[in-house]
């Protein structure tokens, strides 16, 4: 396994839409994904895209450990045991309700910022493994937040895309001044 070099916010393969895997269960692909968790892991990261490390694969890995917490979230969005270590390949977001929820977003392709981004709270998602099982869940709060922000790598976007505020972009050193004056 490796620590891979994440793309950094205006490298071309974060704005260009990812290709289908065609077959999960290939070596390059489960080497893909070792090497993703280890960089995720590495990064203290909740999630990661493969054109977050330069493949333009649809590939995502995530995680919600209990023990994590983040600065800003809500209470109902801090991390918890719902999303597990997942892997998922070729995934697809269905919304089951259109209704937003804000919160504080992170990325490792946008080191040292948080963006206040408003999504889907509930959705159902769906992929395969890397075993070629189906995988799908529903999901809510910020295990909603964490699948529809790596899949947004995987069409070419970043959260900062997302934001209709840009005065509620931030320093992360500077989230419990910006909370303390809200």
């Amino acid at each position: 396994m490796a620590i891979l070099k994440i793309a950094r916010m205006g490298h071309p393969v974060l704005s260009q839409p990812a290709k289908p895997v065609p077959d999960p269960r290939a070596l390059e692909i489960h080497n893909l994904v070792n090497d993703m968790i280890e960089t995720m892991r590495d990064a203290n990261g909740a999630g990661l895209a493969a054109p977050q490390v330069h493949v333009p694969l649809r590939v995502v890995v995530f995680q919600a450990p209990t023990g994590r917490a983040d600065p800003g979230l809500s209470e109902e969005e801090r991390f918890d045991h719902t999303a597990p270590l997942t892997v998922l390949i070729n995934p697809e977001i269905q919304v089951l309700d259109p209704a937003p929820e804000g919160g504080w977003e992170g990325c490792l392709s946008v080191p040292g910022l948080r963006g206040w981004v408003e999504r889907p709270a509930h959705i159902r998602y769906r992929g395969v493994g890397l075993e070629g099982e189906v995988i799908e869940r529903v999901a809510r709060g910020f295990h909603a937040r964490v699948v529809q922000h790596e899949c947004d790598h995987l069409d070419g976007r970043l959260y900062v895309s997302r934001m209709t505020d840009l005065s509620r972009l931030i320093f992360e050193s500077e989230i419990a001044h910006f909370q303390a004056a809200s």
